[in-house]
C-alpha cells in the first residue's frame, strides 16, 4: 500500500513534486477554481453529482450511496482507460476532492491497487484553499514592488508587457482577472475568473518569481473588475516605490482608440458602459457622449471621459492610496508605439538588473 496523505500547507511547497495533479470534482468545481496545473478526472460529474444529491435528499443515503458508487465505478474505470494505461510504474500522481476526501479516496484506492505511489490532499480543495490564502499574506510582503503608476491612456498594461517581454518580473493583474480595471474595462467574450480562482493565480504567480529582483505591477484599486486583490497584496503595492508614466492627451486618446477598437466597430455597448457614470456626471452629460458615440464622434467623447473623469479620480485615489507616489519618477516614452514601449522597458529593465 502506497496511499499517502499530505497536509494543505505541505502541498503548496512540494506542488512541483508530484507528475499529475488530479481533481477528482465535478467539472463546475474545477471551472470555479483547482490546483495550479490540475487535470479534471471528475469521480462524478455534474449531473450525476445532481441524481446522487437528489437520491439523498428524497430517498436516503444508502440509496445514494448505492447509486453513487456505481457512477463513480464507471468514471474511474473511464479515466483509467483513458489516462493511466500508459502511465509508467513510477507515475507519482496527487489527488483531491471537495473535503471529505469519499471522491478522490475512490480514484486513490484503485490507482493505490494497481500499484502507483499515490498522494491524497489530507482536507481536499477546502484546507488548500485556506492555507492559499495564509500562503499569499506571507508572500506578498517578501518582493521590491515597482508600481506603474500612471493615468488612464498612458499605457501602464502596454509597459508591462514590455517590461516582461524585455525578462523583467512583472505582476499583471488585469492579464489574470480579463479585465482591464474601469467601467469600459469589461473584455466582450472574455469573462472574468471567479475570486477563488483570481487568489489561486495571483498565488501562482507570486511563488515563482525571486525576492531578490524588482517586481513591476500596475498601480490597481482594490477590485480589477468584479474580482478584489488580496488585501496583503495591496497593502504592499501600496506602500512601494512608484513610477509615474505620463503621455500627452492626444498620445493617450490614440491608445485607447487602438485598445478600445471593439467600442468602435461596435458602439451599443460603449453608450451601455457609459449609463454607470451617469449618476457621477448626470443623465445631461452622460446623454451627450452616447449620442456623439452613436454618431461617429467617439474621439472627443474619449478625451473628455480622460480630462472629466478618468484623470481627476486616479489623481486623487493615488495622492490618497500610494504612500510613495508623490516622489514617484517620471517616465516617458516617445508616444505610445510598441517601439517606444519596449525601449522604455529595456532601459528600466537595465537600471534596475
Amino acid at each position: 500500500m502506497s496511499l499517502t496523505p499530505i497536509d494543505a500547507a505541505e502541498v503548496l511547497a512540494r506542488i512541483n513534486e508530484f507528475d499529475t495533479i488530479i481533481d477528482a470534482r465535478s467539472e463546475g468545481e474545477f471551472d470555479e477554481d483547482h490546483l495550479p496545473g490540475a487535470v479534471n478526472w471528475p469521480t462524478l460529474n455534474n449531473e450525476e453529482r445532481r441524481l446522487v444529491g437528489t437520491t439523498y435528499k428524497q430517498i436516503n443515503a444508502f440509496e445514494a450511496k448505492k447509486r453513487g458508487a456505481a457512477m463513480a465505478a464507471r468514471n474511474i474505470s473511464d479515466h483509467i482507460n483513458r489516462d493511466v494505461i500508459d502511465k509508467p510504474k513510477d507515475w507519482k500522481p496527487l489527488t483531491y476532492c471537495w473535503r471529505g476526501g469519499k471522491r478522490s479516496g475512490s480514484l486513490s484506492l484503485v490507482l493505490d491497487q494497481i500499484g502507483f505511489r499515490v498522494t491524497i490532499i489530507d482536507g481536499g480543495y477546502k484546507a488548500f484553499r485556506a492555507a492559499l490564502v495564509l500562503d499569499i499574506a506571507r508572500l506578498a510582503p517578501l518582493f521590491d514592488y515597482r508600481v506603474v503608476c500612471g493615468t488612464t491612456g498612458s499605457g501602464k498594461t502596454r509597459l508591462l508587457q514590455a517590461l516582461d517581454a524585455a525578462g523583467a518580473q512583472v505582476l499583471d493583474l488585469e492579464a489574470l482577472a480579463n479585465h482591464r480595471s474601469s467601467v469600459l474595462g469589461a473584455i466582450p467574450g472574455l469573462p472574468q475568473p471567479t475570486q477563488k480562482r483570481f487568489d489561486t493565480l495571483i498565488w501562482d504567480a507570486l511563488r515563482r518569481f525571486d525576492p531578490a529582483r524588482p517586481l513591476f505591477i500596475e498601480s490597481e484599486s482594490k477590485k480589477v473588475g468584479n474580482v478584489a486583490v488580496p488585501v496583503p497584496l495591496i497593502e504592499s503595492m501600496r506602500a512601494s516605490a512608484c513610477l509615474n508614466l505620463t503621455l500627452p492627451d492626444e498620445e493617450r486618446v490614440a491608445l485607447l482608440m487602438e485598445d478600445y477598437d471593439y467600442f468602435v466597430q461596435n458602439t451599443e455597448p460603449f453608450c451601455e458602459r457609459l449609463d454607470a457614470l451617469t449618476e457621477i456626471r448626470g443623465k445631461v452629460v452622460v446623454a451627450g457622449w452616447k449620442a456623439s458615440v452613436r454618431s461617429g464622434q467617439i474621439e472627443p467623447v474619449v478625451r473628455e471621459l480622460l480630462t472629466l473623469h478618468y484623470d481627476p479620480v486616479y489623481l486623487q485615489s493615488m495622492k490618497r492610496n500610494f504612500k510613495q507616489f508623490a516622489d514617484a519618477k517620471i517616465i516617458s516614452p516617445e508616444d505610445h508605439s510598441a517601439r517606444a514601449m519596449a525601449l522604455l522597458a529595456q532601459q528600466l529593465h537595465k537600471e534596475t538588473a
